[in-house]
């Protein structure tokens, strides 16, 4: 069974930062999705979402999700903001391992992402508008989906010690 860390959470909310300290503390592999995603594609997110649509997107999400759980996977994966939408995804992810909601506030996320062009679902005349409207409509699924939820407004070692703590009462536990 794997036992990996995986982090969710709006875009921005730094799981990606949180990620690499868990690895480095762990001494395990770091996954981020969407950066396997375009090694695999050979091309960057906003040229799938351009090219082939936000579907097809999505459903190289749920292929990854099935491959790391085929190789038992045990290390952390940041997973990409829209991830958990699905139900498959959701479910995956619980069998893969321990989900953590990385829960920070709307403003902050707006802060830490309104400048970047590689977020193709904010490329939008009025980013901030969907940024809000992209929050009402998944919080309560990220709410759902993560067995633990951390406050991802601390730094991020303080999040990585959080999570560890929580993990290490989880694995002995297994």
């Amino acid at each position: 069974m794997s036992k990996a860390i995986i982090l969710i959470g709006f875009m921005g909310a730094g799981k990606t930062t949180v990620g690499r300290e868990l690895s480095k503390k762990l001494g395990v592999s770091m996954t981020d999705t969407d950066w396997e995603i375009e090694k695999k594609a050979g091309i960057s997110i906003n040229e799938i979402f351009a090219t082939k649509g936000e579907e097809e997107f999505r459903r190289l999400e749920t292929k990854l999700l099935e491959e790391l759980r085929f190789d038992n996977y045990n290390g952390v994966i940041a997973t990409g903001g829209g991830m958990p939408l699905r139900e498959e995804n959701r479910k995956l992810l619980g069998k893969i391992g321990r989900i953590y909601y990385l829960k920070t506030d709307e403003e902050k996320i707006f802060a830490r992402i309104s400048e970047n062009k590689d977020r193709p679902l904010i490329n939008t005349e009025n980013p901030r508008e969907r940024v809000h409207k992209l929050f009402e409509e998944r919080a309560d699924i990220y709410e759902e989906a993560g067995h633990v939820i951390i406050d991802g407004g601390e730094s991020p070692k303080a999040v990585a010690e959080a999570i560890l703590k929580d993990y290490k009462k989880w694995v002995k536990q297994k």
